[in-house]
């Protein structure tokens, strides 16, 4: 007999376990964005970060944005959730602050990944990293998630590429799906081409994963982004139960 108890008297639901922080902005989300509950093959819980847009997150690093970010994680804490991650890699820049905030493990931002990677290669190989916007992406992003200055990374940037550029970071309100693939893939190659020590790949956007098959396909590199790292997460929290015979 299997005996359930109850985790809270003040919910009614269970089963969420990835709590996601979303920015307050308007796109499309397609299937494989972070922000698209089709990617995950479990339940995930979403929660706007009212007032957290591009502009002050991305452009203005905008220091108000730490209360909304923190009740945003102890509402998910308190609603179920097991772990809380976020769906932008620019969240790196409360990524202590939140942790701290709360009791559950939180992975804010993709870029979590790359010290890990770096110990996976060898001394002459790099991490590439493609983000949203290169000029945007600073020392303390960085150092919130773990990364030094000792490791070795190549960064491109989207923001030049219109179709990115005007649907994610303009908010234009429509995307062409196939024409963000052929930029990412064009950034990707270009990277390699130039930088053929690079010998894995983070997709720091949120709005990258759904692209992430075709760059590996054009670079035959790994290609890490949000959604292995949340997969990885869930299945640290749920693991497989293995049953059989030897």
């Amino acid at each position: 007999m299997t005996v359930y108890r109850i985790k809270s008297k003040t919910r009614s639901w269970d089963g969420e376990t990835i709590g996601i922080l979303i920015l307050d902005c308007a796109y499309p989300c397609v299937p494989g964005n972070v922000g698209n509950a089709t990617t995950y093959p479990f339940p995930v819980r979403f929660k706007e970060v009212r007032g957290s847009s591009i502009e002050r997150l991305l452009n203005e690093r905008d220091p108000e944005l730490l209360k909304p970010f923190i009740e945003g994680a102890k509402e998910l804490e308190a609603e179920g959730v097991r772990a809380i991650t976020g769906a932008c890699g620019f969240m790196a820049l409360f990524q202590k602050q939140v942790a701290e905030s709360v009791e559950i493990p939180v992975f804010l931002s993709s870029l979590l990944q790359v010290p890990f990677i770096c110990r996976t290669l060898t001394s002459k190989q790099k991490v590439g990293i493609i983000t949203a916007n290169a000029g945007c992406l600073t020392d303390e992003h960085f150092q919130n998630v773990g990364i030094t200055k000792e490791m070795p990374l190549v960064i491109y940037g989207m923001e030049a590429q219109d179709e990115f550029r005007t649907s994610v970071l303009e908010e234009k309100g429509t995307m062409d799906s196939d024409l963000v693939e052929k930029e990412v893939v064009g950034v990707a190659e270009k990277m390699v081409r130039e930088h053929p020590e690079v010998a894995a790949i983070v997709l720091e956007c949120s709005d990258l994963p759904p692209y992430a098959a075709a760059v590996h396909a054009a670079t035959g590199r790994p290609v890490f982004d949000f959604i292995t790292m949340i997969k990885y997460v869930h299945s640290a929290l749920v693991p497989t139960k293995y049953e059989g015979y030897m």
